[in-house]
């Protein structure tokens, strides 16, 4: 009889290419600018990108659009969010049973902590033209600065698997 043995190492493949967009617009003015400058329709989807950090449960904001045609679904990812946590004042000091709001920035992906936005290209290698879509991006006024990230570097990735 014949033994199949699957390795978990196939199922690592990264199939999708990563930039890192620095502005200081919304999400939603954001992606109305980036469709209109690239051959896209980003629209919010229903359900965020949700992962835990500091015993809270943290969303991120998620603009989706498929291509069909192409077989290419481009996501604009939120990489900061804050939370605010309340917890009651202790020890002896002026401000003693109060409640005290704390707020914490949170990341999609630590390690890039300056970046505000990710547009994730899935399927689209043979496709798109990574450079194209950096230089028309870096058209948008608000948009101080665009690159390409190499996926592989990113220690936190699988904040990226949805």
């Amino acid at each position: 009889m014949a033994v199949l043995k699957l390795h978990l190492d196939e199922f690592d493949e990264i199939d999708y290419n990563l930039i890192a967009i620095h502005t200081t617009l919304e999400d939603y003015r954001l992606a109305f600018f980036m469709n209109q400058n690239l051959p896209i329709l980003l629209c919010k989807t229903k359900e965020d990108i949700s992962i835990t950090a500091n015993a809270c449960e943290v969303f991120f904001s998620n603009f989706k659009y498929e291509d069909e045609k192409n077989d290419v679904i481009w996501s604009l990812l939120q990489n900061k969010n804050e939370i605010v946590i309340s917890k009651k004042s202790t020890g002896q000091n002026l401000f003693l049973n109060t409640a005290v709001e704390i707020a914490n920035k949170v990341f999609l992906i630590a390690e890039l902590k300056k970046v505000d936005f990710f547009l994730k290209i899935e399927n689209g290698s043979a496709i798109i033209s990574l450079e194209d879509v950096v230089s028309k991006l870096h058209k948008i006024e608000r948009i101080s600065a665009v690159y390409s990230v190499i996926p592989e570097s990113i220690k936190s990735k699988n904040n990226l698997i949805f």
